[in-house]
């Protein structure tokens, strides 16, 4: 079973968090949410966050 990880990007994107998913891309299945853009509701973003078995903000 593959993991789940969520990336909520609240500040926008940054080298550090960039380098980090991209190593976690190669062996996890990988969201990612840029709160800056504001393209995703409430409901959709917690259904995210319930749906993953790994959250991780920066």
């Amino acid at each position: 079973m593959t993991t789940k990880i969520l990336h909520i990007l609240n500040d926008g994107q940054n080298e550090l968090a960039d380098q980090i998913i991209e190593v976690h891309c190669k062996e996890c299945q990988v969201k990612v949410v840029d709160l800056n853009k504001k393209e995703i509701s409430y409901d959709d973003l917690v259904e995210k966050i319930f749906s993953c078995d790994r959250v991780i903000s920066w």
